[in-house]
């Protein structure tokens, strides 16, 4: 039998004066065996090799299969940037090169180029600075894809999906209807079916208000939503457990009787998760026609040019990434 061919990733480097091309270097030098295919600019990634104090040999793709690879090598999707980077200082000059680099890797997988996207951190704010209305990987490439998605973040002990996403605070309660949550429970529950082999997945869902709004005297958004929609949805088959409250939903006890949590607002499960196991947490997007995951972290700038930044996040992005690929 031949050997087979290692899954070819996608991997963006995103913010160009950030972390993620020296986290994508340390991520080349592993023995991962996958088929790494970087998409950002030549040079950027030759300068911070230099920073990292790491050789790296980039190879143009040719989109063949790669049945090995050494460390230290990446195939390269050459994207170019508008102007040379300065670590720590984003520049919006380069936010159309940043966007190219994730409508290749997305249109790159729905054509079959690759089999999943992992994504590096990029700067929200320097992209909207130049003009442009963009509010995280998650919706741009639901976006490109013309797909539903739900953002989740898994680390080894913890999947947490997100009814909502990168909003103000002022904003969740309206966004929360019977049809985004009904909508964001049917994407979780296929996909940690399709994605995560769990047949009959046990979804733990928070309440939006404190206690789960305590019988309606701190809010009514659980009765007049969250519990009917768990209704009708239970009345299926699935297995929902909640509305729980926040405070107490991830202690030990609670953990036990759930397979993922779905929290109503990015900020009332996430720290949970990221002070447990900020270095081994994955964010991934559910209901995309691909794959993708991603680090859990951002651009970290005060480090960007030190070669001092910690892969972890990436090798366990793109370690989930294999993963995944593997089950299809």
């Amino acid at each position: 039998m031949g050997a087979s061919a290692l899954p070819r990733l996608a991997v963006t480097a995103g913010e160009p004066a950030g972390i993620g091309p020296e986290l994508l270097i340390r991520l080349a030098a592993t023995p991962l065996a996958a088929n790494f295919v970087a998409i950002t600019d030549r040079t950027l990634l030759q300068r911070a090799a230099t920073r990292c104090g790491l050789s790296i040999e980039l190879i143009d793709d040719d989109g063949g299969a790669l049945y090995e690879r050494r460390p230290g090598t990446l195939r390269l999707r050459h994207v170019p940037l508008a102007m040379e980077e300065i670590p720590g200082q984003p520049d919006p000059r380069n936010a159309h090169h940043v966007l190219a680099t994730l409508a290749e890797a997305a249109d790159g997988c729905m054509g079959g180029r690759y089999d999943a996207i992992v994504t590096a951190p990029l700067q929200k704010s320097s992209i909207n600075e130049a003009g442009i209305r963009f509010s995280g990987h998650t919706e741009f490439f639901a976006e490109r894809a013309h797909a539903d998605v739900v953002m989740m973040l898994a680390s080894p002990q913890l999947r947490v999906a997100l009814a909502t996403t990168h909003l103000p605070l002022a904003a969740v309660p309206a966004a929360i209807t019977h049809e985004s949550l009904t909508r964001t429970l049917r994407i979780v529950h296929a996909e940690l079916r399709a994605k995560f082999s769990l047949l009959q997945p046990r979804i733990a869902v928070l309440g939006l208000n404190p206690h789960a709004g305590e019988g309606g005297h701190l809010g009514r958004e659980e009765i007049d939503t969250v519990i009917p929609v768990l209704d009708a949805l239970r009345s299926e088959g699935m297995q929902l457990i909640g509305p729980l409250p926040a405070d107490t939903a991830f202690v030990p006890a609670q953990r036990e009787r759930y397979d993922a949590v779905l929290a109503m607002y990015h900020d009332q499960a996430l720290p949970v998760l990221k002070s447990e196991a900020f270095d081994r947490t994955v964010n991934l997007t559910l209901g995309l026609p691909f794959i993708r995951t991603s680090v859990d972290h951002g651009t970290a700038l005060d480090l960007a040019g030190s070669g001092r930044g910690d892969p972890a996040s990436l090798i366990a992005a793109a370690t989930m990434a294999m993963e995944l690929v593997a089950h299809l």
